[in-house]
């Protein structure tokens, strides 16, 4: 039996020659990543061995949760943060002004690599799949006991296969893809399993929109996602770093527990209604009012320089509806600049839009837009559970740029195909 491109790279960081699904395995990390709200715990864990960090280069710590820090805790949490990189001389240490959300910033400032092995202590670490790496979530005491030795303990994961073909329809972008998918699957579809994408529909799908896919692997359940590496992975990595690395690739014989066929072609506009990201319906489906308070356009999963261009197409010269907040997140400093170069700032303040610094802010209900009791949000974020954005009883629906830049104009859950 052959190895997925999961196993390949765990079995070259754990210094074996073959790994099987269930294995217990140690192995070397690449990069080990914390913000602002897991790494105090790691920090305070780390101290309690004496130790010191095991490299200096390959631990990242991004201040992006509760910054620019919205309260007393907030502050302690991110000094605590500050205080611990400054004394160990943490290189790849990002603070407000250099800061951007933790997920978009590490691709772009070249930190991951395909074929690296990457652990950070929060859900969505798994977004550097889309990269050809193996990235996943882990606990914060995980995380201090890599700082400290630059190993983790894993089980390999079983492996899905996604096989692609076919070309997105215009206003449809990688958010509905894994829309598409989790409501296919489920929550748990993929529960501690790898879910491998690849096939000729790869060149359909820009990196933005891999790093979209694979960030919300975790919300089918997965271990991890991961993206076979092509020519624009290899473009997109270059045109950020010089550093060498190793493309993995899944043997012909590997085994996985399910295969999927999936046309892009056939994927339309999609939504995922309260309270799973599994609750999805195509905007075709959604036939009753539904109206909206808030629009929120960013996160780790949607909030990239292509994003802010598709939700920019919709909402160029129009107005958003009366009564709807809009609030945009660009992801990162340099994507702030690029947006702000190309005029899509002011597209955005034009139509009525309220833009942020780079900050992970509402999306798990921490600051700069906190949904009321009864009030409804269509976000580009990754997860709609009860109370995720606010009060128990507000509701959230997941959606790509296009159909949240639509929705904000209409007052509505709306299509960008009404426009």
């Amino acid at each position: 039996m052959g190895m997925t491109m999961t196993q390949k790279i765990l079995a070259e960081h754990a210094g074996l020659e073959k790994v099987y699904p269930g294995q217990l395995i140690s192995t070397t990390v690449d990069m080990v990543l914390a913000n602002d709200i897991t790494a105090p715990v790691a920090i305070r864990e780390f101290n309690r061995t004496g130790r010191p960090v095991f490299d200096n280069e390959k631990i990242a710590l991004v201040l992006d949760h509760f910054t620019p820090n919205k309260d007393i805790k907030a502050a302690e949490q991110s000094k605590l943060v500050r205080d611990f990189a400054r004394q160990h001389d943490i290189v790849n240490f990002y603070d407000v002004g250099q800061m951007g959300i933790e997920h978009a910033l590490l691709p772009e400032k070249g930190l991951v690599l395909p074929g690296d092995a990457v652990i950070g202590a929060d859900s969505h670490t798994c977004t550097y799949g889309a990269l050809g790496a193996f990235s996943t979530g882990v606990g914060s005491t995980d995380m201090a006991a890599a700082m400290a030795t630059g190993k983790v303990w894993l089980r390999v994961p079983p492996a899905i296969r996604f096989n692609l073909t076919g070309e997105l329809q215009k206003y449809v972008s990688g958010k509905d893809v894994i829309l598409h998918i989790i409501g296919m699957i489920g929550v748990d579809g993929a529960l501690y399993q790898s879910m491998e994408f690849g096939g000729p529909g790869l060149q359909s799908l820009s990196i933005d929109d891999r790093l979209c896919i694979a960030n919300m692997a975790i919300e089918a359940g997965g271990k991890n996602g991961i993206f076979e590496v092509d020519d624009q992975t290899v473009e997109y990595v270059r045109q950020r770093t010089e550093k060498p690395f190793k493309i993995y690739q899944a043997d012909e014989d590997a085994e996985y527990t399910a295969v999927y066929n999936i046309n892009l072609s056939e994927i339309r506009p999609t939504i995922a209604f309260p309270h799973l990201p599994e609750n999805t319906r195509t905007l075709d489906e959604v036939t009753t009012r539904i109206p909206i308070d808030q629009v929120v356009i960013g996160s780790c999963t949607n909030g990239r320089i292509s994003d802010l261009r598709a939700a920019a197409d919709i909402l160029v010269g129009k107005k958003v509806a009366p009564g709807v907040r809009t609030i945009i997140f660009p992801a990162t400093q340099a994507i702030y600049k690029e947006a702000m170069e190309e005029g899509l700032i002011r597209i955005f303040i034009d139509a009525g839009c309220a833009v942020s610094t780079p900050t992970c802010g509402p999306c798990l209900g921490g600051h700069c837009g906190i949904l009321a009791s009864g009030e409804r949000a269509v976000s580009t974020t990754n997860r709609n559970f009860v109370g995720r954005m606010g009060a128990t009883d507000s509701e959230v629906y997941l959606a790509s740029p296009a159909v949240a830049a639509a929705s904000a104009v209409l007052g509505r859950i709306a299509s960008p195909y009404e426009l």
